[in-house]
């Protein structure tokens, strides 16, 4: 078992898609994001997973179930399972943003370059993980 060991600060920032899934365990996945400005990723709901979000370029916006907390560089934020949520970036810049989800999401390997890809491609987990 190899786990996941890497800069996770650099990654981020390098990142320039909607979605790229890093890691995928059988109870946490970790999923970088870009998100542009004046962009959001979509109000959701996760009835059955906890979700961690750290913020590490831009400014934006979390919203978690109606109540709105501005979010920079170096921010964190969990959005509990069953709470209605969207983040949104209002900087001049893309908001770049780590996410984990507890359990996984999205399907190992996924890669979506853009908001319009990913709910084009809309698919969860499948049980499938990294290792």
């Amino acid at each position: 078992m190899r786990g996941f060991v890497d800069d996770i600060e650099k990654l981020t920032e390098e990142n320039t898609d909607f979605r790229r899934v890093l890691y995928t365990g059988q109870n946490l996945q970790l999923v970088l994001m870009s998100i542009q400005p004046g962009d959001d990723i979509g109000e959701e709901v996760h009835d059955d997973r906890d979700q961690f979000f750290r913020v590490e370029q831009g400014e934006g916006e979390a919203w978690i179930d109606g109540n709105r907390s501005p979010v920079k560089a170096d921010y964190a934020f969990i959005v509990p399972a069953g709470a209605r949520h969207n983040v949104k970036c209002t900087g001049n810049q893309p908001l770049r943003l780590y996410t984990v989800y507890g359990p996984p999401e999205h399907r190992e390997g996924t890669v979506h370059a853009t908001k319009a890809q990913a709910e084009a491609h809309e698919e969860h987990f499948d049980g499938v993980t990294t290792e």
